[in-house]
């Protein structure tokens, strides 16, 4: 997890390599964002806290090695995050703009 500023972005940058699990997903949210350590684990109090984020602005998020992320989770913990990062886009006051790569294969 960092905040990449190359190209004047301040996109915050998710290795997906490092989120495998929810926690750590959490973990790396928490510490980029300098969201609040009582965030505690469940998808509704991270939408709390992400909606209070883009109440202060837009956030663009790049996860880099996508296929990885959330990859020790079950199926459906994936598919949360997007519907959770699909509501904020459509609702919140400012922009939020996530951005998925992969690495391609040596």
């Amino acid at each position: 997890m960092m905040v990449d500023d190359a190209g004047g972005t301040g996109a915050v940058v998710l290795a997906g390599a490092t989120t495998r699990t929810r926690a750590a997903l959490f973990a790396a949210l928490t510490e980029a964002l300098a969201l609040p350590e009582y965030l505690g684990g469940t998808w509704d109090a991270l939408a709390d806290v992400l909606r209070d984020r883009l109440d202060a602005g837009p956030l663009t998020v790049l996860v880099s090695d996508a296929g990885q992320l959330l990859a020790d989770e079950p199926a459906d913990q994936r598919a949360l995050l997007r519907a959770l990062l699909d509501d904020l886009a459509a609702t919140a006051p400012h922009p939020l703009r996530v951005v998925s790569r992969d690495t391609p294969p040596s």
